[in-house]
Parts: C-alpha cells; structure tokens; sequence
C-alpha cells in the first residue's frame, strides 16, 4: 500500500504564524487555491485509489481540484485533522511554538502519555489518525485484484510530520523535526498497518533507509524552528 500524505494549501493563519488547529478553521489564501489547482498536475502520475481529508476547511479546499480530476469522492474523516492545540490555540508566539511541537516529538519519540496543554495524548493523537489508515488500508484489500494501491490524505504539517516520525521505520524524531513540510508537500509511505510504513520520499526527497539530521527546520506554523525541545 502507498499513502500520499499531502499538506493542506497556505492560509492566513500560516502567514501569522499562528496556531490554528480548531474545527473549521480558516480557507486557502490566493496562493493556497493555486498549490491546490497545482496538485493534480503535481500527482498526475498517481493512479489514486481513494483520497480522504480532514474535517477542517482547508484540506477540504485542498483535495477538490485531485478529486475533480481523478473522479473521487473526497472521504471526511476527523482522525486526519491537525494536532489540537488546546490551551496554545491561536498564539503566534515563538514560547508556544516550541511547547507545541515539543510537546507533538515527544509522541513521536513513544512519550504518547504526555497531553499538550488543555488538549489531547499522543496515544489519542497518533490512534485517531492510525484509525483512517487503517479504515484505507482495509478499503483496499476488498477491492477488486490489480485496482489501484495508492490512497491520498489530506491533513496538516504537525500531523503528517508526528505520524511519520512515530511510524515510520527509517524516519528519526530528528529528520521530521528538522524537515519542513511546505504547503502541499507531499510525503510517501509504503507499507501497511500489519507490517510498518518505510518513508520513501519527503517534499520530493528521497529518504534514506535511516534518515540523518537536516539543516532546516520549521515549526508546525511554518516558522523557523531549530530543534524540538501545521
């Protein structure tokens, strides 16, 4: 099984940096729409089985123009949604930054009983987005032999980068917090639920069978943010 695990587009809120993971949240900005129209020329070489988006707005946005041009329904499921960030809801401030995403690596690193602040575990975190992959990965084993093997979810930057680090065998807690995910940036994964996920291309880049420490780094929001304490 393949999974597509593609960010949603810009919105305002990447653009003041802010902490915004609550439910709707906001649109796609301009060039949000455009990463959006981009996407299926983007992925034109992806026979996509299913593709599935989280329950805010914005990834809603992101997956239409790939649903129109690969003729999917877009599937809503909450369990993609980006990491809550509770009482850090909406502060743009570099204190919160650094908290939520240590906070966000400490799952990923197995300290899932750790809860952000006025918010969720990583063991809630991590199941609910374990839960939609799971739900693909057994939509595609009824399906008929020879169809399409690839699922597309559109989520968030903190999710997509958490749930890799935590599941992924060759992704380190360091790579993931080192490595930006830009607006619809894609990471693929191969594997399954039963037998693990090996990463094998971040942002266009081939990852590694072990992956090494980066040079760039950037917060959830899309800040600069050099090492974990959207």
């Amino acid at each position: 099984m393949r999974l597509l695990l593609i960010r949603h587009g810009q919105t305002p809120s990447n653009l003041g940096h802010f902490l915004d993971t609550a439910r709707p949240g906001p649109g796609l900005t301009d060039l949000g729409l455009r990463q959006a129209a981009a996407l299926p020329g983007a992925l034109a070489g992806e026979d996509i089985a299913a593709l599935y988006a989280s329950t805010l707005t914005r990834t809603q946005l992101t997956a239409a123009p790939l649903a129109d041009e690969q003729g999917l329904d877009v599937l809503i499921r909450d369990g993609i949604r980006e990491l809550s960030a509770g009482d850090l809801e909406m502060r743009a401030d570099e204190a919160a930054a650094r908290q939520y995403l240590t906070t966000a690596f400490a799952w990923s690193a197995g300290d899932t009983a750790r809860r952000m602040p006025g918010g969720e575990n990583g063991v809630e975190a991590l199941s609910r987005f374990d839960a939609v992959v799971a739900e693909a990965a057994s939509s595609l084993a009824a399906g008929a032999p020879g169809a399409p093997r690839t699922v597309a979810l559109v989520s968030h930057g903190a999710a997509i980068r958490v749930w890799t680090a935590a599941r992924a065998r060759n992704v380190t807690v360091a790579f993931a917090a080192e490595h930006r995910l830009d607006n619809t940036g894609v990471v693929v994964v191969e594997g399954s639920p039963g037998t693990g996920w090996t990463a094998l291309s971040w942002a266009g880049t081939v990852v590694p069978p072990i992956t090494a420490n980066g040079s760039e780094g950037a917060g959830p929001a899309g800040r600069a943010f050099p090492t974990p304490g959207s």
